[in-house]
């Protein structure tokens, strides 16, 4: 069976004065319809990785791999309309914090509609009725009084999930979600996660979930990859994490609070030079 996403060898580089940075540098992966956690500290390349496969990265990046194949279309050698879309129609990708995403100028469910009208020759009506019906799915309970809210307007938890709606209501096979819970407090973080698996499992999709709460990925995904500047240095079962052998993911795993246990102050990584390399 063919995977959903093929990433082989892919690199992304920004030039400065300074040299080259390399923020991928080799990143190679198969997603098929299932959960895939990718983890690591600030600056590892993890929402590199995920704006790249969007088409995402900034004019003056450069962009290169062997294989970066999403269902058969060939990302790489796509041009800028075929990327356009594919965005929000088959690939679609939930960003950190709503109050930076959603157009402050625009009500919720305008943008709602849009989206969907932009990749659907739907009629208003059918999109406004479309739009309210996502709104509840993502569990807003009075979808039309939010549906005329502005952002300023809702709670984080509501302006994620709002962002959330705003991302399926096209049908997506493929969703990166890069952080969508981490500017939410605990209990809406789970609310955040039970939507997002019940609508994968229910639409069959393919999600890229990047974190780097070790803890949330290893009971929400299937696999986990851990990066490393720009790297991959571990790929295994979410529920093997604790079971890690690189010394990174070991290190990240060791870092982390252990209730009932006196750990002050907590260890930090003993980096070494060769996990770079």
């Amino acid at each position: 069976m063919t995977a959903l996403l093929t990433v082989d060898n892919l690199k992304v580089s920004y030039p400065t004065r300074t040299g080259v940075i390399e923020a991928v540098r080799g990143v190679s992966f198969t997603l098929d319809r299932e959960r895939l956690g990718i983890v690591g500290e600030s600056g590892s390349g993890k929402s590199q990785t995920g704006r790249a496969i969007m088409g995402l990265t900034p004019k003056h990046g450069i962009v290169t791999a062997d294989k970066l194949d999403f269902n058969g279309i060939d990302l790489i050698q796509a041009s800028a309309k075929e990327r356009r879309l594919l965005r929000g129609k088959r690939i679609a990708m939930v960003l950190q914090d709503p109050k930076y995403s959603l157009d402050p100028v625009m009500s919720i469910g305008r943008q709602i509609c849009e989206t969907l009208r932009t990749h659907e020759k739907v009629s208003k009506a059918e999109a406004t009725e479309r739009a309210l019906a996502m709104l509840e799915a993502v569990q807003i309970r009075d979808p039309k009084r939010v549906f005329d809210l502005y952002p300023h307007e809702v709670s984080g938890g509501m302006g994620q999930r709002a962002m959330i709606a705003m991302m399926l209501i096209a049908g997506p096979e493929l969703l990166i979600a890069d952080e969508p819970t981490s500017a939410l407090d605990v209990t809406v973080q789970l609310d955040v996660l039970k939507i997002l698996d019940k609508l994968v499992s229910e639409r069959g999709m393919g999600l890229i979930f990047v974190s780097h709460d070790l803890r949330l990925v290893s009971s929400f995904c299937d696999r986990v990859i851990v990066m490393y500047a720009g790297r991959i240095v571990e790929e295994l079962r979410a529920s093997d994490l604790k079971n890690a052998q690189h010394p990174y993911t070991q290190g990240l795993l060791n870092c982390m609070p252990q209730i009932g246990e006196d750990r002050h102050p907590l260890p930090v990584l003993d980096r070494k030079p060769e996990w770079a390399a």
